[in-house]
């Protein structure tokens, strides 16, 4: 049984709610795991745990800042453990080229080269906007051809995508192992 911590960075909470489903994964094949937010993490939060996957979402065409300090101050520690991460945007619903520059500018800002990477869409969350919030992100959404009805939600996220990725990272992890082990 591994410890793995899921750290995230979230503005609107869709990538929160990747962070507990991947807990949720990881528990559900007997190991021990935690969903983070690493605003509300103190000094320390990576020590114990032998795996860690950090997620943050894009806005305004970056990961959240507080993500990017908080991976570049605890580089040594993520080189040093299996780790993996997954980014949330608009972009991966549909402009994965786009979503993959995020991530390369994200490995270039904090200079960490996780060993696995994930592209997850978000989600338009009109009814929790404010009203001018609420027609930026129409406005958004108009030009790349994403709904613009603001009396609902739309969440993009492929949840099997999630699921597979966090089985994947798992299967990594025992494959480590048994090479440590000689297993």
């Amino acid at each position: 049984m591994s410890r793995i911590v899921i750290l995230y960075g979230t503005t609107e909470g869709q990538t929160a709610r990747v962070a507990e489903y991947i807990a949720d994964v990881v528990q559900s094949y007997g190991h021990e795991a935690r969903a983070i937010n690493i605003k509300q993490s103190s000094d320390g939060i990576l020590d114990g745990w032998e795996a860690i996957i950090v997620g943050a979402s894009i806005h305004m065409g970056k990961h959240e800042q507080y993500v990017r300090d908080f991976v570049r101050q605890n580089l040594a520690v993520l080189q040093s453990r299996p780790s993996a991460l997954f980014s949330v945007s608009l972009a991966a619903h549909g402009d994965v080229e786009n979503a993959e520059s995020y991530v390369e500018q994200f490995e270039q800002e904090t200079g960490w080269r996780p060993g696995k990477v994930a592209l997850f869409g978000g989600a338009l969350l009109y009814t929790r906007y404010g009203f001018v919030k609420r027609q930026v992100m129409k406005k958004i959404a108009s030009g790349k051809g994403l709904p613009t009805d603001t009396s609902r939600d739309y969440v993009y996220t492929e949840w099997d995508g999630v699921k597979r990725f966090a089985e994947d990272f798992l299967a990594g992890l025992v494959a480590a192992d048994a090479d440590r082990t000689g297993g």
